[in-house]
């Protein structure tokens, strides 16, 4: 676990916890949260305290999706040249957020990582070009956002099926509400990645 200081202009200290996964690559953050009867302040992003972690990349699209409870969706990525990075959390509500490594060479080659992000946490997670990505929501009214290090591109798209045996993610939920678009995504096995682990 790594924890990295940056200053801010109003001259407090401010830390930002920068948590290692079993999944190279894979970072969850924790932001400090400063609260009292009037409500709270946080750094939901911060240029200098990132790059001290290694997340370098420049965020070109930011993305909000607001969902009822149980909605899936997932598991998505985009093929270079076009491959997005994304640091996802959530404004309110809560989420199983999901990231499947597709890196060809890499140890962890089709394993996942599952963390849960909420309103009330607060926490990030920064996922890298080389994840197909998917989130289930917990709670009605759940706002999802995140910031992309590539532009939308249709025709580079891919995608995942969420519940293929092979990948054995538990979801917590039989039935989801799930778009016709990724109950026909194609299954692991099928996935001829374009990703390569450096």
């Amino acid at each position: 676990m790594l924890t990295f200081l940056f200053s801010t202009v109003d001259m407090y200290i401010r830390a930002m916890k920068i948590i290692e996964t079993p999944i190279p690559g894979l970072l969850e953050i924790e932001p400090t949260i400063f609260g009292d009867d009037r409500g709270y302040f946080y750094e939901s992003y911060n240029k200098d305290a990132f790059h001290k972690a290694g997340i370098t990349a420049e965020f070109v699209q930011d993305n909000q999706s607001l969902s009822s409870k149980g909605v899936l969706r997932g598991l998505h990525f985009q093929n270079p040249p076009h491959a997005q990075g994304k640091l996802v959390r959530v404004i309110a509500g809560a989420v199983l957020d999901v990231a499947l490594d597709i890196r060809v060479g890499s140890p962890t080659y089709g394993q996942h990582h599952k963390v849960e992000l909420t309103g009330e946490n607060k926490k990030m997670f920064w996922i890298p070009p080389g994840f197909a990505h998917g989130f289930l929501t917990l709670k009605d009214d759940t706002i999802f956002a995140y910031k992309c290090t590539a532009l939308y591109n249709k025709e580079n798209e891919g995608a995942v099926l969420w519940n293929d045996p092979q990948l054995n993610i538990n979801w917590n939920i039989d039935t989801p509400l799930v778009s016709k678009k990724d109950q026909e995504a194609p299954a692991f096995d099928k996935l001829k990645s374009q990703f390569q682990f450096i």
